[in-house]
């Protein structure tokens, strides 16, 4: 059975951790596109999901039913549209603020995703879940606290963008394993285009800062570009790829590893670096989360134990 690519934790986990580790890169470029190329988030979010959808294109001749859309594809246009205005407003943050402060604030997915569970979903969350969520908001403070003096209303911006891609998330269990991977990542990717384009027209004449359409100001822009495109569509799909091979409980740990490669990406390429303060922020976010995913094996490992005995 560990042999069985369905069943091979070691894999899964090796490549989640690889996956966590990379991703991150998407946000750097971002990053640099806002800084140095001086491209709008908007334009810079467009050729996310546009390369996204080129990139994956030479393979979708050959899922069948992925050039339709699967057999949700309106399902599936809207988990990109929900990417899409999630990433749009990840992009704003990062143009602005250090890429850790960024992660860290954002890490307030998980209290997110277990609160609207409890609540939409009637999944039981007990006492301590409840006090590692509110514990971990309170880290989520810390971080923000400051950042809201030096940057505004902009450092609240991840917090909305955690809040949307809960539900991005909420849509991908709605979806479950009607479509292949490839399938969903290659129509999010046009969704995500689709709603990009209409979001460049109507930004523009609101706040054209943030909106601005253009094009690469260099080839090496191009390049970078097609790199983000290319990492969004083929590091999701190994994320799928992983949690194919190993339990939830065991690879979510593995996303604040985005933690360590955004503060290393963040220190060599625009030399910001946490304050002591925001690191106290991220240790408690971090630990409030593991926590919540350790009570979740606990409860997973007492109700398979109940089922068993019955």
């Amino acid at each position: 059975m560990s042999d069985s690519p369905l069943h091979n934790p070691i894999k899964g986990m090796a490549i989640m951790a690889g996956c966590m580790i990379i991703l991150p890169t998407m946000d750097a470029i971002a990053k640099y596109m806002a800084t140095f190329e001086t491209m709008s988030p908007g334009q810079v979010t467009f050729y996310r999901f546009f390369f996204q959808f080129l990139t994956l294109l030479p393979i979708a001749f050959f899922v069948p039913g992925a050039l339709r859309g699967g057999k949700r594809p309106w399902m599936n246009l809207l988990r990109g549209a929900l990417h899409a205005a999630a990433s749009l407003l990840f992009f704003m943050a990062v143009k602005y603020m250090p890429l850790a402060d960024v992660f860290a604030i954002y890490f307030v997915e998980p209290f997110m995703l277990t609160m609207m569970s409890a609540l939409f979903l009637g999944e039981k969350v007990g006492w301590r879940r409840w006090l590692a969520i509110i514990i971990g908001f309170g880290g989520a403070m810390i971080v923000i606290q400051p950042s809201y003096e030096i940057f505004g209303w902009t450092a609240l911006l991840p917090v909305l963008c955690a809040f949307l891609y809960t539900l991005y998330l909420f849509l991908n269990r709605a979806i479950g394993n009607a479509d292949s991977p490839l399938t969903m990542q290659f129509v999010a990717g046009v969704g995500g285009t689709l709603f990009m384009t209409v979001a460049l027209f109507a930004g523009q004449s609101v706040y054209p800062v943030e909106f601005e359409a253009s094009l690469p100001s260099s080839g090496l822009g191009l390049v970078l570009l097609v790199i983000l495109g290319g990492i969004s569509g083929y590091m999701h799909l190994l994320v799928v790829r992983a949690f194919r091979m190993a339990p939830l409980s065991l690879l979510a740990p593995f996303q604040y590893f985005e933690i360590i490669s955004a503060t290393v990406l963040g220190y060599l390429l625009f030399s910001d670096f946490p304050t002591a303060s925001k690191w106290l922020g991220i240790a408690i976010i971090v630990g409030s989360g593991l926590f919540i995913i350790w009570r979740e094996r606990v409860r997973t490992a007492q109700m398979a134990t109940a089922s068993a005995n019955n």
